[in-house]
C-alpha cells in the first residue's frame, strides 16, 4: 500500500507536465518536475521496479507507475523534438540581406547529457548607476570573456514589480559573458512606493550610466539589447518600444506581460497570485480608475515599424503570466513587420529557466545565444 500512495502521489505530481498547476506550491513543483525530469523518473522507475517482487497492488501501481514515467520523460521529448527545427526556424525569421558573418552557436540546442551539468557563475563587480533625491540604484556588471569592445545585455529581474532584485537567476549572466557579451543585471525602484514608468526611467538612466563608462567597462555603445523575466520583461519590452534609442538593438521577453489592459481583465489563479492587486500597485489605482495609464503602461501599444527585433519566450503552462500575453505580442510585431521569433514551450510554467540545464531551460539558453549573434552582427568567435 505504501508503493502504491507514493506512485499515486508521483502520478499527480507528472500531470504538472501537461497541465497548469492549480496553487501556489504546485506552480513550484511544476517547475521542478519539468526541468529537472529525470529525478522524479529515477524515483518513478524504482518504486514501479519494486513490483516485481509479489507486492499488494502491484498490477496498478506498475501501471500508475509506468504512466508517470512517460509523463515525467514528455518534457525531454517534446524539447529534443522542438531543438531539431529550432535553428533553421530562428535563422528563417531573423535573418538578415547577409548572414555570412553570423556565428550561431556550435552545439545541439538540447542534448540530454547536459541534464546533468551543473551550473556556475562567474564573479561580477557592482556599481551605482544612479542617484535620486531618496535612493540610488545599483546594478552587477559580467564583464565579456572576449577582449575588445563588446555589445551589452541589460538584464531587467522579475518579482511582480515589488520584490526581486538584480542577483536573481545570474546563471544565464555568467553564460552570456562567457560568450563574449557584457551583461549589466540591475535593480530598479519597486513598487508600491514607485509606479510605471519610474523603472523605465531606471533602465534609461542605466543606460546614460553605461554609455558614460563605456571606455572602462568596453562596452559597444551601439549594441544595447535588453532582457527582462515577467515584470521585468514588460519593463524591457516597454523602454525598448518607448526610449525610441537607435542604440537598443533587440530585447529579449521571458514569460512578459505585454498587454496590460487584457492582463487586468483576465486575471490569473487567485490561489497563486492576485495579479489585478499586483497591477493596482504598480500602476497607481484599478482599471476603472485610470484606463489611460494601463494603456500606457502595454508595451504592444507601442510596437511600430521602428521597434527593436524581437525574442519571445514563454511556456504554455504559465499560471503567473498568461501565455496570450505573448500571442498578442507576437501577432503584434507580424502586422508591424518587425523581425522576431517566438520560442513556444508547450511544457513550461513561469520561471522555468530557473535551471539553464533543464528542457527549457537549454532551449531558451540557444535561443538567446542564437538572437544575440544575430541581431549583433559581429558576434564573438566560438
Amino acid at each position: 500500500m505504501p508503493r502504491l500512495i507514493l506512485l499515486v502521489i508521483l502520478l499527480l505530481l507528472s500531470l504538472l507536465t501537461v497541465f497548469k498547476a492549480p496553487a501556489y506550491y504546485l506552480w513550484l513543483a511544476a517547475i521542478m518536475v519539468s526541468e529537472y525530469p529525470l529525478i522524479f523518473v529515477g524515483i518513478s522507475v524504482l518504486l514501479t521496479s519494486w513490483g516485481i517482487w509479489n507486492v499488494p497492488y502491484r498490477l496498478a501501481g506498475n501501471i500508475i507507475g509506468v504512466v508517470a514515467i512517460v509523463l515525467f520523460l514528455s518534457p525531454i521529448f517534446r524539447a529534443y523534438w522542438i531543438s531539431k527545427d529550432l535553428k533553421q526556424d530562428m535563422v528563417q525569421d531573423l535573418s538578415r540581406t547577409d548572414t555570412t558573418n553570423i556565428s550561431y552557436p556550435n552545439r545541439a540546442p538540447f542534448a540530454l547529457s547536459k541534464l546533468f551539468a551543473s551550473t556556475q557563475t562567474t564573479p561580477f563587480k557592482t556599481f551605482t548607476y544612479v542617484t535620486y533625491q531618496d535612493t540610488s540604484l545599483k546594478l552587477d556588471f559580467y564583464r565579456s570573456r572576449v577582449l575588445g569592445k563588446r555589445p551589452c545585455v541589460l538584464v531587467v529581474h522579475g518579482g511582480s514589480w515589488s520584490s526581486g532584485d538584480s542577483q536573481q537567476l545570474p546563471e544565464l549572466n555568467s553564460f552570456l559573458a562567457e560568450r563574449g557579451y557584457h551583461v549589466a543585471s540591475i535593480n530598479y525602484r519597486l513598487a508600491p512606493k514607485y509606479k510605471t514608468p519610474d523603472p523605465v526611467e531606471d533602465v534609461k538612466n542605466c543606460l546614460k550610466y553605461l554609455r558614460e563608462h563605456a571606455d572602462s567597462l568596453r562596452i559597444d555603445t551601439n549594441k544595447f539589447i535588453l532582457l527582462g523575466r515577467s515584470a521585468g520583461a514588460q519593463i524591457a519590452l516597454l523602454a525598448g518600444y518607448t526610449l525610441h534609442d537607435k542604440s537598443i538593438i533587440g530585447v529579449i521577453d521571458f514569460y512578459g506581460p505585454a498587454d496590460m489592459v487584457w492582463g487586468y481583465s483576465i486575471p490569473s489563479n487567485p490561489l497563486i497570485m492576485d495579479s489585478r492587486k499586483v497591477m493596482v500597485n504598480y500602476i497607481g489605482g484599478r482599471y476603472e480608475q485610470v484606463p489611460d495609464k494601463y494603456k500606457t503602461c502595454s508595451p504592444l501599444e507601442f510596437v511600430d515599424k521602428q521597434s527593436p527585433p524581437t525574442l519571445i519566450i514563454h511556456g504554455h503552462n504559465d499560471v503567473l503570466v498568461a501565455y496570450e500575453h505573448s500571442r498578442r505580442l507576437n501577432e503584434k510585431l507580424q502586422q508591424n513587420g518587425i523581425k522576431h521569433y517566438w520560442l513556444k514551450l508547450p511544457w513550461a510554467t513561469h520561471g522555468f529557466d530557473y535551471n539553464i540545464n533543464g528542457p527549457g531551460g537549454q532551449l531558451s539558453t540557444y535561443a538567446v545565444e542564437t538572437f544575440l549573434n544575430t541581431i549583433s552582427q559581429s558576434p564573438p568567435t566560438p
